[in-house]
């Protein structure tokens, strides 16, 4: 892998096999949730994708929670790309379609606290984006006992 090799873009369906595929991985060591093939293509317009060498090596969406807020969902980069800024540069091309579609504020509920503080979000509540609790929260095996952390990022007009 060569950083210049690495493409963002929009998901095609084509895609969502290798979404499905890094999004499970982490679901399978309870970093994410999981998502079936279904659920992928139903927000797949959603979807922005890396893609190295034709296979996706990372992946992340924006869900509406209101008009006004939309939350990062299913952000993941291959293992072999941490630490090497490909997440932040994702996470920010996601921040910037956001923008550009009038929305406000920007949330996620992570276990990664620490990388999306250095992207100018900041710790909140969780009970602050309420929407997500009635959204997929309640699915969550984990939701009586949830150890994410909610981050918020204002955005500029």
């Amino acid at each position: 892998m060569h950083d210049s090799s690495l493409i963002i873009r929009a998901a095609i369906a084509a895609d969502v096999q290798g979404i499905c595929e890094l999004v499970n991985d982490f679901a399978a060591r309870h970093l994410m949730l999981p998502r079936t093939p279904q659920q992928v293509r139903h927000v797949l317009g959603d979807f922005l994708v890396i893609e190295d060498a034709g296979q996706v090596v990372g992946c992340g969406y924006l869900a509406y929670l209101r008009a006004d807020l939309v939350e990062i969902r299913s952000l993941a980069v291959a293992a072999d790309l941490h630490g090497h800024g490909v997440g932040g540069r994702l996470l920010e091309r996601l921040v910037c379609a956001a923008q550009e579609r009038g929305v406000h504020h920007v949330c996620a509920l992570t276990l990664a606290p620490e990388f999306f503080l250095r992207h100018d979000f900041r710790r909140v509540d969780r009970w602050s984006i309420s929407p997500k609790i009635w959204g997929e929260c309640v699915y969550c095996p984990k939701f009586h006992a949830c150890d994410e952390i909610a981050v918020l990022r204002e955005l500029a007009d």
